[in-house]
């Protein structure tokens, strides 16, 4: 760096983190009021919380699960997913949407991302499908859902199940419709970072009947109270294991909290479309910097923001300019290393090369900072660090 750089103070003093919570006095009180009932965990609030879920995306059904994870891996066992069977997602992602599938004996086939959305490729998907293919796991990168029209062909074409993986697309429309009844299931996550928080917590929605009875029977040890559902009935106090399950029940502890961040899901989503319209306003003459592309008939709920530094030119590499906004209190992130460059999928067989697409994207993303918490300020302090950056660095 010159040494004029150096001596300019940074933006920040402190660190702004990519994605935080927001939580408010009614939040904290939801909570405490359970705390001060009589259930906290197994009682009404949390089919008070899965009924809130599922009439604001408009499905019929939906179950709660401990977190995002085991809710995927709920969804590959009422898909019914096991040895021999192959699973078709992406690479850009957390581990949650392949290893879903390892836990459940299938083998996860990796296909590429369209270079321009991120997004897994619908052409990528189906030309990985084989006799093996029992579904699709595809994933709403950044908050931006996958091209659903083409992938729900896809699966009906080849009998395969749909799992839309929405953990970043809370309160996202495609064609006019919001994500969660779109998929033959949709996962959405709870994580402190996403649009509404239960702390850790996940949910399924579907419109099938067949899958909710077995994701409820898989959440709670593959067990059941149900009289209709018992195989034989020995007395009030009888329950059976059909099934082999876990124990990844929600508690309603969480799912207090999360029924009242539901009452705020639209302002957080307001909030966050604000951000992403200013960083796309005042980023964009950027040279070097390639800002997220929006599919016409998709409406984000923008989870992340990522963009990408082009480094044919820019100095330095994505390290350097990683380090330098940090230093500047900015705290980007990198979402996300591709699954397959993991040591435990290495040892699997899968190989770097697998989907350039992907791997091109990786070499080059920083996410900015976004959440609804954020102030005008710190949007602000955020542009200003980039432009910093950009002007230092750049080759123009």
């Amino acid at each position: 760096m010159s040494e004029e750089y150096r001596k300019l103070p940074p933006v920040r003093s402190s660190l702004l983190p990519y994605g935080q919570q927001w939580l408010e006095e009614d939040d904290i009180a939801a909570v405490v009021n359970v705390l001060r009932g009589d259930f906290i965990t197994q009682g009404p609030t949390i089919e008070a919380f899965e009924s809130k879920v599922a009439n604001y995306v408009g499905a019929k059904y939906a179950v709660a699960f401990a977190n995002g994870t085991s809710a995927l891996h709920g969804a590959c066992f009422a898909a019914g997913i096991g040895e021999g069977d192959e699973v078709i997602t992406t690479p850009i992602t957390f581990l949650a949407s392949s290893n879903c599938v390892l836990y459940q004996g299938g083998t996860p086939v990796f296909a590429d991302i369209d270079i321009e959305t991120y997004n897994v490729d619908p052409l990528e998907i189906e030309s990985k499908i084989t006799e093996k293919t029992k579904a699709i796991i595809a994933v709403d990168f950044s908050g931006q859902p996958v091209e659903v029209d083409r992938i729900s062909m896809l699966a009906r074409d080849h009998n395969l199940v749909f799992i839309q993986d929405a953990a970043h697309s809370l309160g996202a429309v495609y064609a006019g419709q919001k994500v969660g009844s779109l998929a033959d299931m949709t996962m959405f996550s709870f994580h402190p970072v996403k649009h509404v928080t239960t702390g850790e917590g996940g949910i399924i929605t579907t419109d099938s009947e067949e899958y909710y009875n077995k994701l409820l029977l898989f959440r709670n040890h593959g067990m059941t109270r149900d009289p209709e559902a018992l195989i034989r009935n020995e007395g009030p106090w009888y329950y059976e294991m059909q099934e082999l399950g876990y124990n990844y029940r929600m508690t309603d502890i969480q799912a207090a909290l999360g029924l009242s961040q539901m009452s705020k899901i639209d302002r957080f989503i307001q909030r966050r479309k604000e951000i992403a319209s200013i960083y796309n306003e005042q980023l964009s003459d950027l040279p070097g910097i390639i800002l997220p592309k929006q599919l016409g008939q998709a409406q984000s709920s923008w989870h992340l923001y990522v963009t990408r530094w082009d480094p044919d030119q820019f100095r330095g590499s994505r390290k350097d300019w990683f380090e330098a906004l940090r230093a500047e209190g900015i705290g980007v992130q990198v979402h996300y290393i591709p699954v397959y460059f993991q040591p435990y999928y290495q040892k699997l067989g899968y190989e770097r090369g697998l989907c350039p697409n992907a791997e091109v994207f990786y070499s080059s993303a920083i996410t900015l900072p976004l959440f609804p918490k954020m102030t005008n300020s710190d949007v602000s302090d955020v542009v200003k660090a980039v432009n910093k950056i950009q002007a230092h660095f750049c080759l123009r």
